[in-house]
């Protein structure tokens, strides 16, 4: 349970850097930077998932909140999972065919 908050907090700090700093300071961005912290992720997000389950098992609740809540966290961990692994794919992808960064529009 530990490791998935530490993976929210990591999520945020990841998604700032990825999201914010080529907004507003895109000088300190780097593009392989973002993509190793996105693969980072996505194998934290996966690793924290499946010891969730396997650590939880088959439940048996009997009437019992917390069950639901331990179930919710595995599942939300799966589709945040499946989420940055598309998200690192399609960003893999444009990397290897050598697009360049669009800079970031002055505000």
């Amino acid at each position: 349970m530990e490791f998935m908050l530490f993976n929210s907090v990591w999520t945020l700090l990841v998604l700032a850097y990825i999201g914010l700093v080529p907004m507003y300071v895109s000088r300190y961005y780097h593009r392989q930077a973002g993509l190793a912290l996105k693969w980072i992720t996505t194998i934290f997000w996966f690793a924290g998932s499946i010891a969730l389950a396997a650590f939880w098992g088959a439940p048996r609740c009997y009437g019992n909140n917390y069950c639901n809540t331990v179930e919710a966290a595995c599942a939300f961990g799966f589709f945040l999972w499946l989420l940055f692994s598309f998200i690192t794919f399609v960003d893999t992808v444009d990397y290897l065919r050598g697009a360049k960064a669009q800079p970031a529009a002055a505000v």
